[in-house]
């Protein structure tokens, strides 16, 4: 079954072709007999009742310093299209809310992986409050005077954008801290978001887990190691990953979350496990393919591939 697949990401020419998840999941369309379309999220418009995109048709390939070919500029009409994968990385903001706005217009005629209404109903620190009970102690505020009372409970915590990525402005916050005051009133001054406090789980020198969901059903998981001296295993600032299996309180996770999941038409999701606990649901622009792939020999394109195929039967 030949599908025509178009790929709302960002720049080709800068994807690094040994860890991007979407270049994997573009391999795998191709290896599948599938077409691929590419554009940017810039180039996405809405014209007199259709979704537009001007981009290009899209070879992949292996190969560093060429991996990519493309065809010939043009515009495209989404509603034609089998799949639109939405891909692009956050910051979650309104531009990015804007393009789910749009894709909603041709879901579920045209399945857009992950289901657009509920990616921008369910950013990732916002979805894991409907688990409670998997999670660290939790505050989303704007306020100093919540946010002080929240420290004082707890001690030593993790302070952070609600919308931010890649592990930009996170803050561990130790029972010694001074500078609390100082941090929010930066952030204030940089946008008028809420802030993101959890309890710190000392679990995390131990590494991060990235648990790979697919519809719903975990596939496996890789470590993130912080790097010496860093609070932060997110892979953009210097975490290592490493080999991990999933552990009984993992798979506990998966299966309350799961079928929420699969409901909501999340079919790669990427959850974030730290010791016992569950601290984030991305479902934007998840990744790990590429190391569950080159550490356990798991192909989990596939296994998306194979979900979107059956959807789309």
């Amino acid at each position: 079954m030949g599908l025509k697949v178009a790929l709302q990401m960002d720049p080709i020419e800068g994807v690094n072709i040994d860890a991007d998840s979407t270049f994997r999941i573009g391999l795998e369309a191709q290896a599948r007999g599938h077409a691929l379309f590419y554009y940017t999220p810039g180039r996405l418009a809405y014209r007199e009742g259709r979704v537009i995109a001007r981009g290009w048709p899209l070879e992949l390939r292996r190969v560093k310093g060429d991996h990519f070919t493309l065809g010939a500029e043009t515009e495209v009409d989404l509603g034609s299209f089998d799949v639109v994968w939405l891909r692009q990385d956050p910051p979650f903001d309104m531009g990015y809310i804007t393009t789910t706005h749009l894709l909603d217009m041709i879901h579920p005629k045209t399945l857009v992986v992950n289901d657009p209404f509920w990616v921008r109903n369910s950013p990732e620190k916002l979805l894991v409050l409907t688990f409670p009970q998997l999670t660290p102690p939790t505050l989303i505020a704007r306020d100093l005077a919540a946010i002080r009372a929240f420290k004082a409970a707890h001690g030593d915590i993790i302070l952070k954008p609600l919308y931010g990525n890649g592990g930009a402005g996170v803050f561990r916050l130790d029972p010694n801290d001074r500078n609390l005051a100082s941090l929010h009133e930066l952030f204030i001054g940089i946008n008028r978001e809420p802030l993101i406090a959890q309890k710190y789980v000392p679990a995390v020198v131990k590494g991060d887990k990235r648990v790979i969901l697919v519809d719903g059903e975990p596939v496996g998981a890789i470590n993130r190691i912080p790097a010496e001296g860093e609070t932060r295993s997110n892979m953009h600032v210097g975490g290592r990953p490493e080999k991990v299996g999933l552990t009984d309180r993992d798979r506990e996770i998966c299966a309350a979350i799961g079928p929420v999941l699969r409901e909501k038409g999340q079919v790669f999701v990427g959850i974030d496990v730290i010791g016992d606990w569950l601290t984030e649901i991305n479902v934007t622009s998840p990744t790990g393919l590429q190391e569950l792939e080159r550490f356990d020999g798991t192909n989990a394109a596939a296994r998306i591939w194979e979900v979107i195929e059956a959807k789309r039967a």
